[in-house]
């Protein structure tokens, strides 16, 4: 997809209204109050899909205003980074989780909010490495008994033959 396209979806993923993407109808005609100018749903939904790539400046500058960003985020890579990692905040501030952890953490001394800093960066540590693992399955469950019981002097052949031999059915 071109990068203007790129962007475009982009601001209609995270700039949200009622929890929901904002429809080509509803951007093409907020587009065309702002600007005073004419946009269609087909032309906003050419620009998002890549089909149409060469809008005018007037075009972009009603895209930006009605997404509430500033013009330069179609012109300028490091005002699009800025831009996109604001997004990506407020999108994460969408979750309720996220936002109650926010909320909880501003009423914090900076000794707690440290604590709890480092509290979310063990978990996010554990949960990598839990992720990286893949899930546990029977198998992995029954090979994870197995080491245990091992490790406790308790496999098959330490038990007898009898246990041993009934292993390996």
């Amino acid at each position: 997809m071109p990068p203007l396209a790129d962007k475009v979806d982009k601001l209609f993923r995270t700039i949200r209204t009622n929890g929901r993407e904002y429809t080509y109808d509803e951007v093409a005609r907020g587009c065309s109050e702002l600007s005073g100018g004419t946009f269609s749903k087909t032309y906003v939904w050419q620009l998002r899909t890549g089909q149409r790539d060469n809008p005018t400046k007037r075009h972009l500058e009603a895209l930006a205003a009605f997404f509430r960003v500033p013009a330069a985020y179609f012109f300028d890579d490091d005002t699009a980074e800025r831009v996109d990692a604001q997004l990506a905040i407020a999108s994460a501030m969408g979750n309720a989780d996220v936002r109650d952890i926010a909320l909880r953490a501003m009423s914090m001394d900076d000794s707690g909010r440290k604590h709890l800093a480092r509290i979310i960066r063990e978990v996010s540590l554990l949960h990598s490495a839990a992720s990286s693992r893949g899930p546990v399955g029977r198998d992995n469950a029954k090979s994870d008994n197995a080491k245990s019981d091992n490790a406790k002097g308790d496999s098959p052949e330490e038990r007898g033959t009898d246990a041993a031999a009934g292993a390996g059915e």
